[in-house]
């Protein structure tokens, strides 16, 4: 994991306002969201099994997540390489399981090395600006 000191941290969106721009961006809200605190997730690389993803953690200041007038204020993003385990499941005979795309098997590795940091430091700040411009311009 990288942590990233982008200027982001303190910034405050609403969230029915912020989705739609961080969607064109490549960003998506996190399965692993609660009421007052969650992740946008935007893939920097994908390679095979291993995905690189620069996470955008927020809390909620006022409201609950699943309202257009929640207000999100974000704290540090970072950089992490998530490695899936690609491999057939023993007791597995969907389509998805087949394929190696089932999301019911655990990843091999929910934290991965990432090589050559400073490259995805500087990648992940870039894409952090492009979205504090929108917040910035927008909202």
């Amino acid at each position: 994991m990288i942590q990233l000191e982008t200027g982001i941290e303190g910034k405050q969106a609403y969230f029915g306002k912020l989705q739609g721009g961080l969607k064109e961006l490549g960003f998506s809200l996190s399965g692993s969201w609660q009421y007052d605190e969650g992740y946008f997730d935007g893939i920097l690389s994908r390679e095979g099994a291993e995905t690189i993803y620069l996470r955008l953690p927020f809390h909620v200041i006022s409201g609950e997540l699943d309202s257009d007038h929640a207000l999100l204020e974000f704290d540090t993003p970072f950089v992490i390489n998530h490695v899936v385990n690609t491999g057939l499941e023993k007791e597995g005979s969907d389509l998805a399981t087949a394929t190696g795309l089932s999301q019911f098997q655990k990843p091999l590795d929910a934290d991965g090395e990432i090589d050559d940091k400073s490259y995805w430091q500087k990648n992940g700040e870039h894409a952090v600006q492009q979205i504090i411009q929108h917040i910035d311009n927008n909202l």
